[in-house]
């Protein structure tokens, strides 16, 4: 029986879902049988839900990495630098093939990492490492070869897409939602990679590279989150037939590949508007083909120790083929920022005083850069004068509307700074 020996470095939630799995093989698919050489994290005591003890133990992941006994290194521990990047690379120069969950580091590094295993004839894996359960790294890289895919697309944080969904359903605001996150499970004690969009901007880069044959440059790639979405904008938005998601995609352009990460309105009837709570959903749109879209559970132990042991499970009859799917032959295309010559409708969600003339003050400074109303809802102003209009633009340039949002920040009736968030065509 072929046999697969594990250096196992970082033993949280997913390291320890791996070990559990491993344990209990044998109703698993595997070609061979996986043994665990040793195992490495920052303490070695801690309380963990499987027993450790009757592995050996590594004080540094690097040393782990490059054991003799060790065919492939499993890095669990996270970040894009400090000791997991040195232990992956270390594994690499030392012939070692690696199986990695860490978005962070092949977002950042993914390129340099793909070049040194190349150079040393071994596999780089990350299919853990975007949307969890879902296996889209594998789809993208090897089933969907055969065609030319022009947009990639999805909700690719659990959290975000959990918080804006049970805003709108429960009535409450962003701060009250966030805590029950935390509570239930879905949110971190400090949520700040999940809800400032850069979890999601990991993913969206690394699918991006594969996609398009770019070259990974996340630098290029444009982050926002949700932590300024507010219940009045998820409400207005719905009240015209919207829902606000926090949107990751790559488009393939003449300029390069654009890449990037911010809230969207999206037409009730979007296929992306009906995913709720935090799942993840991917949608790859390619000629010849349409659109495929994959959903399932994006993060947890259970759906990322799955998808860890599903590339081990490739390593049997390991190919060291290119991490990201490309061949000397390939066209190898490069990141772009977002160009303000785009065009889209827009949602606008602002507060005006209370006062006559404030609302045509608002259209006449939207006019004035091209930028005109296709819907209007005005609700009643509250307490304090201040009354909430929310509107659905006609199709426009992100630069005429970001001269308009400049100029609207200028009129003495708004009391707040206007929320612009572009809206996404209907895609079934």
């Amino acid at each position: 029986m072929k046999k697969v020996r594990l250096g196992i470095a970082g033993l949280g939630h997913v390291g320890c879902g791996l070990i559990s799995l491993i344990e209990r093989q044998a109703e698993l698919r595997l070609p061979g049988r996986v043994e665990i050489v040793g195992v490495s994290a920052r303490s070695r005591h801690r309380a963990r839900v499987v027993d450790v003890d009757k592995y050996t133990w590594f004080d540094d992941a690097a040393t782990l990495a490059e054991h003799a006994d060790v065919d492939v290194f499993v890095e669990l521990m996270g970040g894009s630098d400090g000791p997991a990047k040195f232990a992956v690379e270390t594994a690499l120069k030392a012939g070692k093939p690696v199986v990695t969950a860490n978005k962070a580091l092949i977002a950042i590094h993914g390129q340099m990492l793909e070049a040194l295993a190349q150079e040393n004839g071994v596999d780089l894996m990350f299919e853990a490492a975007v949307a969890g359960g879902v296996p889209i790294v594998r789809v993208l890289r090897d089933s969907l070869t055969g065609v030319s895919v022009q947009r990639v697309s999805g909700i690719l944080n659990g959290t975000c897409n959990y918080l804006t969904t049970e805003m709108l359903r429960s009535g409450q605001d962003y701060d009250e939602v966030l805590e029950a996150a935390q509570r239930l499970g879905y949110a971190e004690a400090d949520p700040t990679l999940d809800v400032s969009g850069m979890d999601a901007a990991h993913k969206i880069a690394i699918l991006s590279s594969i996609a398009f044959t770019a070259d990974l440059d996340f630098d290029k790639v444009s982050v926002s989150g949700v932590e300024n979405i507010q219940l009045p904008d998820l409400v207005l938005a719905d009240r015209l037939g919207l829902r606000i998601k926090l949107i990751a995609e790559g488009i393939l352009t003449d300029a390069g590949v654009v890449c990037r990460v911010a809230t969207k309105a999206l037409p009730v009837d979007h296929a992306l508007a009906r995913i709720n709570g935090a799942e993840n959903t991917i949608r790859v749109e390619a000629d010849t083909l349409g659109a495929v879209t994959l959903t399932g559970p994006g993060a947890g132990a259970g759906p990322t120790a799955s998808a860890v042991m599903g590339d081990i499970s490739k390593l049997f009859t390991p190919t060291a083929r290119s991490a990201f799917g490309r061949a000397e032959h390939h066209l190898v295309r490069h990141f772009e920022a977002a160009q303000l010559d785009e065009r889209s409708a827009f949602f606008l969600r602002i507060k005006l005083s209370d006062k006559s003339g404030a609302l045509a003050g608002l259209t006449e400074a939207l006019a004035a850069h091209g930028v005109s109303v296709d819907k209007l809802v005005q609700d009643s102003a509250d307490e304090a004068g201040a009354s909430p209009v929310a509107i659905v633009t006609h199709t426009c340039s992100w630069r005429d509307m970001n001269q308009a949002s400049d100029r609207v920040s200028g009129l003495a009736s708004v009391i707040d700074e206007m929320r612009v968030i572009p809206i996404d065509p209907v895609a079934n």
